[in-house]
């Protein structure tokens, strides 16, 4: 197990929890749009701290984001081993290949 599997199991543990108890069973009760509102936010905060190459804040920032990552992965009912099972299926491919694929 990793260190991401580990947190999605977290999550998934949160869902259906009392929002009062958790940020992330308040985050998982909003639905996957306020799910998807937070990924983003945490984004944009992430790449601001990359563009002014500040690598402790980016660090932090990238946590939120893997964290808020699985939680929008989790308001959608998408497994976190779903998503690293089409990252193997990626990995040799060459990256204008696998995007080509995906235009069809």
């Amino acid at each position: 197990m990793s260190i991401l599997h580990d947190l999605a199991a977290t999550i998934e543990a949160r869902k259906g929890s009392d929002p009062s108890s958790s940020w992330t069973a308040k985050l998982l009760s909003k639905g996957p749009e306020k799910c998807a509102e937070k990924f983003g936010e945490e984004a944009i905060e992430a790449i601001i701290e990359a563009v002014k190459g500040d690598r402790e804040k980016l660090t932090s920032e990238g946590a939120d984001v893997l964290y808020h990552f699985l939680v929008m992965l989790a308001s959608c009912d998408v497994p976190l081993d779903d998503v690293l099972t089409e990252l193997a299926r990626r990995q040799g491919l060459s990256g204008l290949t696998e995007k080509a694929s995906r235009a069809k």
